[in-house]
């Protein structure tokens, strides 16, 4: 996976933070100065941070975890959807529903349900429903599959969580820290970069900035999934070697 250049960062609009009067002070360390009263991100500074996240992002899809992306913003909704779904990740690009990981228990019960609607439609049980039944059973299907259906083969509470806005997912921000889930963050120049354990300070407002920080953790993402399989294969032909060699000294000896 080919690493991000200056340039390109700078083509994105990844310097580009809030307006002076709306900075938290954590951030100075990120600040490369100010231009007409907006604030500059080094990125230099977020050059290293983001190596740094995508090396953690890639050990974690080797090992076989799960990373849960949350947006809910308008601007980054549909990009994450995209880039996420491409490595099969959990995602929530909806309202974040409160407890959805302290109380994860209540979110899988929710996720069963959906497949138990589904499971009347194949097993006979939806032609026994009333039409309203019916009515009511699709409409709150469709509720569940907004708010969970990208989140469905997420049986565990995630390894980590990757968070493109900690101002607007605060409650989500909370939660993994209360639970003491990694979290991974695009920061920006009005948060604070101490909340999180992989910051990487960026523009989170530009579809252009969050577009290209996604490719590259999502890129991260496909390169431990493909080390995983290939130590899978290899640990496999190993096995089909070894089986092969007993087989053959077993004929030998008759």
């Amino acid at each position: 996976m080919s690493k991000l250049t200056f340039q390109e960062l700078l083509d994105a609009g990844v310097h580009f933070g809030h307006q002076k009067r709306k900075w938290n002070p954590a951030m100075a360390p990120y600040i490369f100065g100010e231009q007409k009263g907006i604030h500059v991100i080094d990125l230099n500074k977020t050059i290293a941070h983001l190596d740094q996240a995508c090396a953690a992002m890639t050990q974690i899809a080797k090992s076989g975890k799960k990373v849960l992306f949350v947006a809910t913003k308008k601007q980054a909704k549909e990009i994450v959807a995209d880039r996420v779904k491409a490595v099969n990740m959990p995602f929530v690009t909806e309202r974040w529903t409160g407890g959805m990981l302290t109380n994860f228990q209540t979110t899988r019960k929710s996720i069963r349900k959906m497949a138990s609607i589904d499971k009347m439609k194949t097993d006979g049980t939806w032609e026994t429903l009333s039409k309203r039944e019916r009515l009511f059973k699709t409409r709150q299907r469709e509720k569940l599959e907004k708010n969970f259906g990208s989140i469905v083969d997420m049986t565990r509470q995630p390894s980590a969580i990757f968070l493109v806005d900690i101002l607007k997912e605060n409650i989500a921000l909370h939660e993994a820290k209360r639970l003491n889930i990694p979290i991974f963050a695009i920061v920006d120049t009005n948060t604070n970069p101490r909340l999180v354990d992989f910051p990487i300070p960026a523009n989170d407002d530009a579809t252009k900035s969050i577009a290209i920080l996604l490719d590259q953790i999502c890129g991260a993402i496909k390169v431990g999934l493909d080390e995983r399989k290939n130590s899978k294969d290899k640990a496999a032909d190993k096995e089909e070697v070894a089986a092969e060699k007993v087989v053959s000294e077993e004929q030998t000896n008759d």
